[in-house]
């Protein structure tokens, strides 16, 4: 077999693995869970298809154009990590709310200036994961395990949507803003409990027990968020509000986990985001986990994942809205 035959078998077969992350809209990880562990590699997947065609075109090969329109269906993909056409136009140039979602690490860093640093961002909602609420807390936050809600606007309801004994946890509060309500969701979804030392290349002989080990701890949690997303997803169908939900998903996009929580709602990301939007940066690979939507009534004005501070293995994600 020729290089270029062996060159054009292996594009093509990256190409069925980028649609076959597309069919993590409709099947559910404990159908299929390998789909899901693809998504993970979208980023690598799609840089390797833009390298091969680009090698195509240099070569002259008709076959190339193909490979060029193959482009065009990833589009919305590709931006879902890094996006250069943010479509929102400056409707206003006063904001209703401001949001911040942020995942704290337990205040590892120290909780001093991780909550310093919350309070000068002077956000109408505060939606904060990984949070040792054992500790005492102010009455106007919503306290559940591990994630917690600081408005300040009037909080009328809430409910806790997780209530097993699983390490993922959400919850809703319908608030109040200046006389118009909106459902704020507070997503945790199941962590993976992963560790570095899983990551590590240690020799070819090892590698196979340690693919082993990551699908272990990796399918699971998968299968976990699954029915965790059926009970958020409820509470996003029933609310007589217009939605926010926002939070830590623990899923890139493309997965199952960011098409079905996102279903009928905007990516603040897609509609006023620029540029890189990963999020969590302990692994040193581009991983996009935490994420603000919104019903389409609300509308996004500004997304920023400010990466200028490290208090957490997360960054801080920050969204600005309009209410229609």
């Amino acid at each position: 077999m020729k290089l270029i035959q062996i060159l054009l078998f292996a594009h093509i077969a990256i190409a069925v693995l980028l649609l076959c992350t597309l069919g993590n809209a409709w099947v559910p990880p404990n159908l299929l869970g390998v789909l899901n562990l693809l998504s993970l590699g979208f980023p690598y997947l799609i840089s390797l298809y833009i390298i091969f065609t680009l090698f195509w075109i240099v070569k002259r090969k008709k076959f190339a154009i193909a490979f060029v329109l193959g482009i065009f269906l990833f589009y919305n993909p590709i931006r879902r990590w890094i996006n250069f056409t943010p479509k929102t136009e400056n409707l206003k140039s006063v904001r209703d709310i401001k949001v911040i979602t942020f995942n704290v690490k337990y205040g590892e860093s120290g909780w001093d200036k991780v909550k310093k640093y919350i309070m000068d961002q002077d956000a109408d909602i505060i939606l904060v994961q990984e949070k040792d609420t054992n500790r005492a807390l102010k009455q106007d936050m919503v306290k559940y395990p591990s994630v917690i809600l600081k408005t300040k606007h009037k909080i009328v309801r809430q409910e806790e949507l997780i209530t097993d004994k699983s390490r993922g946890n959400s919850f809703y509060a319908d608030v109040d803003i200046n006389g118009k309500m909106i459902r704020i969701i507070n997503v945790y979804l199941e962590p993976f409990r992963l560790h570095k030392s899983m990551l590590k290349f240690e020799g070819i002989g090892k590698e196979g027990n340690k693919i082993n080990t990551l699908l272990s701890h990796m399918t699971p949690t998968f299968k976990a968020h699954e029915n965790q997303i059926k009970k958020i997803r409820k509470a996003v169908d029933l609310s007589p509000y217009p939605v926010i939900l926002a939070g830590d998903f623990n899923s890139v996009p493309n997965s199952y986990e960011y098409y079905n929580l996102g279903k009928d709602l905007q990516d603040a990301f897609l509609a006023a985001g620029n540029g890189n939007s990963s999020s969590f940066h302990d692994y040193k690979v581009p991983l996009r986990i935490d994420y603000i939507f919104s019903s389409k009534s609300i509308i996004p004005l500004s997304y920023k994942v400010d990466n200028s501070v490290q208090l957490s293995d997360h960054y801080p994600v920050i969204a600005e809205f309009l209410l229609n």
